[in-house]
């Protein structure tokens, strides 16, 4: 799939991100919107997946340790084919298959249940020493917050990953620099996130993570041998949106409706 199909589907699911979110009259559209081009890029020209068998063991498998961005899942989620988009109007209604957070009983496509943050880097480093024992070529990625980031968690699944030298994973993580409080710098600074990520044992790739050919590089990279791969994607949290770009407060609030339609107004120009 070429760049501009891949634009045209971003497009699409950023308007379904706000569809969503202001349907339900909740969500996460900020970090949703931020990881768009990561997640299609991903579901769409990387991933071995077949929405007619989305428990084919041989499959590649993904965690979206940022569970809150289940918005982006879905929509990403419906355009490869494993729902239907009609399911839309339900998300984080009672009994629906679309939580806020993604529930893999209930959604095909959905190889973790995820939204406790920190733990989904341990589930993909689970996932890929498993593939590894059992001789499987499957590749495990797995996307995470910055601010996640800042829970102990994380970094012991990173200095498994090195360990266990598991070379058929792939960390992403959306630097967009805001959490629900605040920027990162100021809720718990990071630090030097690249030498740090470098340090653990890493083979780093440092993007723009909007940038739908440099995604696409740094996920066709080459594996080191015996390195987990990691992906800094420096993104804006709301991107698409002017009101939302770079504002700490969509991190989890949804748009009314004159909001919405401001918002699905831009995203067609």
């Amino acid at each position: 799939m070429n760049t501009a199909e891949l634009s045209c589907i971003c497009k699409q699911v950023r308007r379904d991100i706000i569809n969503m979110t202001a349907n339900a009259g909740s969500g996460h559209p900020g970090g949703s919107l931020s990881a768009t081009e990561l997640m299609t890029t991903l579901f769409f020209r990387q991933m071995r997946i077949d929405p007619k068998n989305p428990k084919d063991p041989n499959r590649d498998r993904f965690v979206l340790s940022k569970g809150h961005s289940a918005p982006c899942y879905y929509a990403v989620l419906a355009e490869r084919g494993f729902i239907s988009r009609d399911e839309f109007t339900n998300f984080r209604q009672l009994h629906s298959i679309l939580q806020g957070h993604p529930d893999c009983k209930k959604v095909p496509g959905v190889d973790a249940s995820t939204g406790s943050l920190g733990q989904g880097c341990s589930i993909a480093v689970g996932m890929a020493l498993g593939a590894k024992h059992q001789g499987q070529d499957v590749k495990v990625y797995t996307l995470l917050g910055d601010g996640e980031c800042q829970e102990g968690q994380i970094w012991e699944a990173f200095m498994s990953a090195a360990h266990y030298k598991l070379d058929n994973l792939t960390v992403i993580i959306d630097n967009n620099g805001l959490q629900i409080d605040g920027r990162n710098d100021e809720v718990m600074s990071l630090g030097d996130l690249p030498a740090k990520l470098r340090a653990f044992g890493f083979d780093l790739h440092e993007i723009d993570g909007h940038d739908l050919d440099a995604i696409a590089a740094a996920l066709d990279a080459p594996a080191a041998s015996g390195k987990p791969k990691c992906i800094l994607a420096h993104t804006v949290k709301g991107k698409g949106v002017s009101f939302m770009e770079d504002q700490v407060g969509w991190h989890g609030k949804a748009p009314n409706e004159e909001q919405r339609q401001q918002a699905l107004k831009e995203l067609e120009d």
